[in-house]
């Protein structure tokens, strides 16, 4: 998840955080096809549903979307919480410094979590 935020900057990255319980054991990078990558994420719908059909085939589950905000802090946009849709955690790295921060979206709450490379 990290070296994805470091390959993809100046452009936001995203992914999936997949395992079983609390414990992440795959990040799965996906592709930004957002028009404007630099300050927004979007993955392709069909890319997205193969991938979560993988993830259902190997017996793993979404804990997590994952996304950066380069040159930005590890903080949740306004837009970010307007377009989380999904019911799970969303993680965002924060392209200034490296930050590492968890919430629920779009409510905003914070959640601590252990990040290791």
């Amino acid at each position: 998840m990290l070296a994805h935020a470091r390959e993809e900057d100046p452009r936001e990255c995203v992914g999936l955080l997949l395992g079983g319980g609390s414990v992440a054991e795959l990040a799965l990078p996906l592709e930004n096809v957002s028009q404007t990558p630099r300050s927004a994420y979007r993955v392709d719908p069909r890319r997205l549903l193969k991938a979560l059909r993988q993830a259902d085939d190997a017996g793993l589950e979404v804990l997590a979307v994952y996304h950066s905000h380069p040159g930005g802090p590890a903080l949740p946009s306004v837009r970010d919480r307007t377009e989380a849709v999904w019911d799970t955690l969303y993680v965002i790295i924060g392209g200034a410094t490296g930050e590492v921060r968890v919430f629920r979206l779009p409510q905003g709450e914070e959640v601590e979590l252990d990040v290791c490379e």
